[in-house]
């Protein structure tokens, strides 16, 4: 089951006993939580009606005493249990917290219908083989909460800006998605970063006013990923100053010089495989799925490759090589040794 399928049965009243929330994308799970307990429970009853329980903190005779008292002036009670150990997998879970999960495991099929138990793992990963997990699925359910992408995404950009009251245009909503690199590289952006974003960005126009793209640059922080792609971009034109300009607000910002370097020679690796698979014959569409990355970066790679030969490429990765090794073993100053590698790149490939 999917957060929307959950939320789905939380407005037609069909809801189990027990449910497992786990994923990535803590904001859906955070939103999926507070609109069972705007279901459920009244402000002013929450301490009797809701109870949260952390997981290294949930013996067996806690869960049960939470469980077993009645709501009060409510239809339902709801108890979360966050992290619990036999659950996410810790080898340490016994010890620290529930002695026995076969008890546990028992118990959940014996829930009466007043309760909703709730366990929320904050990782992608769960221990299925468990027996608290087998119980879940047997008589609840498991939400998966992914990371979102495509329309799934876009929609959620859009409901963000339509509850602040601003308009923006589908164009303007992708360009803030590319920018955000939400679904990039490596990206620990989550839907919380984003919101931040576009509060900052509504702060900024007016009540129904037109969010433009002037707005989003003029506004939006720029992730390390649109940084590096916007410096190659200088270093694929021969725009030498620009791209040591660009080099150096990053620096300025306290980017870790050793982490550009890092993310510049994936770059260059990314061209390399494309012109490599290209030259051999491949389909835009087999490339994207055999080097993995998303359809913008994807764009990106080719556009940047075609200012390069495969010689070219190679030829940048052997003078990044030596830049790691001159930044690495102190033979010369970080800053100095990344401008000089910018100018080798623009000038000497």
């Amino acid at each position: 089951m999917n957060y929307r399928q959950f939320l789905d049965s939380l407005k037609t009243g069909k809801l189990k006993t027990v449910y497992l929330f786990y994923g990535e994308e803590q904001y859906m799970m955070d939103y999926a939580l507070k609109s069972l307990k705007e279901e459920f429970i009244q402000e002013s009853f929450e301490t009797l009606n809701y109870i949260a329980i952390e997981g290294e903190e949930a013996s067996f005779e806690r869960v049960l005493n939470a469980c077993e008292t009645l709501p009060f002036m409510s239809k339902k009670k709801i108890v979360v249990i966050k992290d619990l150990p036999v659950l996410t997998g810790k080898k340490d879970a016994q010890a620290a917290g529930i002695v026995d999960d076969a008890t546990l495991a028992e118990y959940l099929l014996e829930l009466d219908n007043y309760i909703i138990l709730v366990f929320i793992v904050k990782n992608k990963d769960v221990n299925k083989s468990n027996r608290v997990y087998k119980s879940i699925s047997k008589v609840g359910d498991v939400v998966e909460f992914h990371r979102l992408k495509g329309k799934e995404l876009n929609l959620w950009v859009e409901s963000r800006f339509k509850a602040y009251k601003r308009k923006i245009s589908n164009a303007n909503i992708n360009y803030i998605i590319q920018q955000s690199q939400y679904n990039g590289y490596v990206s620990e952006k989550t839907l919380y970063d984003m919101e931040n974003e576009i509060i900052k960005i509504c702060n900024y126009v007016q009540i129904n006013g037109e969010v433009t793209k002037d707005i989003i640059d003029n506004i939006m922080a720029k992730t390390l990923e649109m940084n590096v792609f916007n410096l190659l971009n200088e270093i694929s034109n021969k725009r030498g100053e620009n791209a040591i300009r660009l080099f150096n607000e990053m620096y300025m910002s306290n980017k870790p010089v050793l982490f550009m370097l890092n993310m510049i020679v994936r770059q260059l690796m990314n061209m390399l495989q494309y012109k490599i698979y290209k030259e051999k014959g491949y389909s835009n569409k087999d490339m994207l799925e055999m080097m993995k990355l998303s359809e913008f970066e994807f764009r990106k790679v080719a556009n940047q490759s075609s200012n390069f030969t495969i010689t070219q490429l190679e030829n940048a990765m052997k003078f990044c090589l030596h830049t790691d090794e001159s930044i690495k073993f102190n033979f010369i100053d970080e800053r100095l040794a990344m401008e000089m590698l910018i100018t080798k790149l623009c000038y000497k490939i």
